[in-house]
């Protein structure tokens, strides 16, 4: 008779727990469903390390819902598209700010400020705007690593050798090594490193990283329009949804400009009832405030 109720203790303690997993499982699917949709996000595992007080009610997610009839993309919590998904934006809709502290000339075309620093100085623009943002996430999750860039020059410089306490070296085209600081990985080290990335790094060394996307159909969260040049531009994607029905996908897009200034989402003023959302089924140029891409000219990290 003992062994008869210790059995169905087991199978009922067996029960419950069963019950449980299939609950935390179903939360765990809700709260990514959620995500794809317009329903206020209330966490978030993300860090944004330049910022001291983020507050998720105005984390992008919860503040640029998507068009009727469309949903969010399901993205792998913690990755890069998941992390620019909740990035924070400044309250309200403020004018564009340059690096000094004036403001930018033309105001028109922006839908929402990042709440992110711009620097002291004239060096965070455009293509500098989508390195800060890949190496912002990747210094979050501790991916050293993976955080590189080129130089105009060519010559691959990561923050892993930077964070061991090595400096560059720079005459003319030639970039060497001098280990002249003690190993540290701190924040401080790492705004450090991209100073002289944003110096030394643009659009045209920044393209020759990237990957070709062949069908802009296959749009992702974390692909940039990018024209490589003197000056050349880059926008980085930031959100993308699709509807269930045509299969159409819409995308945000970030940027930084010259002189260096606040970085913004765009308006689309092309279409004043979707923006801030930009169609993949644009023509055969994709016309933004401020710069026209091609097709051709999206890439991706």
């Amino acid at each position: 008779m003992f062994l008869l109720r210790l059995a169905v203790i087991l199978i009922a303690f067996i029960f419950l727990c069963s019950c449980s997993n299939s609950q935390a499982d179903a939360s765990e699917k809700e709260l990514e469903h959620s995500s794809g949709s317009n329903k206020i996000i209330l966490t978030t595992n993300n860090t944004y390390s330049w910022h001291s007080n983020y507050d998720i009610k105005d984390a992008l997610i919860n503040r640029i819902p998507v068009p009727e009839g469309f949903k969010r993309t399901t993205e792998k919590t913690g990755s890069f598209a998941d992390w620019l998904r909740f990035l924070p934006l400044k309250p309200g809709n403020p004018d564009v700010c340059l690096y000094n502290g004036k403001l930018k000339n033309y105001q028109g075309g922006h839908y929402a400020l990042v709440d992110i620093d711009v620097g002291k100085t004239d060096i965070q623009q455009c293509a500098d705007a989508v390195m800060r943002m890949r190496a912002e996430y990747l210094y979050s999750i501790k991916e050293f690593e993976l955080l590189h860039f080129n130089f105009t020059s060519g010559h691959f410089i990561g923050f892993k050798k930077w964070a061991e306490g090595y400096r560059t070296v720079i005459k003319g085209n030639n970039v060497s090594w001098s280990k002249n600081a003690s190993p540290d990985d701190s924040y401080k080290t790492f705004k450090g490193y991209m100073n002289t990335i944003f110096n030394y790094a643009g659009t045209s060394s920044l393209s020759k990283e990237l990957k070709k996307v062949s069908d802009i159909s296959d749009i992702k969260i974390g692909d940039v329009f990018i024209v490589g040049g003197f000056p050349g531009h880059a926008v980085l994607v930031i959100d993308v949804c699709v509807n269930s029905v045509s299969g159409e996908k819409l995308f945000l897009i970030q940027q930084s400009y010259m002189p260096a200034q606040d970085i913004h989402i765009l308006k689309n003023l092309n279409n004043a009832i979707q923006s801030p959302w930009y169609s993949v089924r644009f023509a055969s140029d994709l016309e933004t405030p401020e710069w026209t891409f091609s097709k051709d000219q999206l890439m991706r990290f």
